[in-house]
């Protein structure tokens, strides 16, 4: 499959991309050396290929769910400006 300046530009004109004259005639035949080998990939038979996710049969690593933090939510709410049943309390500021 070869791909013609006028196509290059149709595709640069869909990704809004602004391609000089001479930047056609240099992506022209590395677009078509692209298209040529998707084509090729497509021909592999992977009929006996299951998909996968990953390469390998790897699990991820995970720590501990462990409070590693002093709660200080007490704290921080004697200096706040308002507090209500454990809530901060803020100005409305949407009517």
């Amino acid at each position: 499959m070869s791909l013609s300046p006028e196509a290059v530009r149709k595709i640069a004109h869909l990704a809004r991309l602004n391609l000089s004259e001479e930047d056609i005639k240099t992506y022209s035949p590395q677009l078509t050396n692209i298209l040529n080998f998707i084509e090729q990939m497509n021909q592999i038979d992977t009929t006996n290929v299951e998909p996968l996710s990953h390469p390998f049969d790897l699990t991820q690593p995970l720590r501990a769910d462990d409070a590693n933090e002093p709660n200080l939510r007490d704290k921080f709410q004697r200096i706040a400006p308002s507090v209500e049943a454990g809530l901060y309390l803020v100005p409305k500021v949407i009517e």
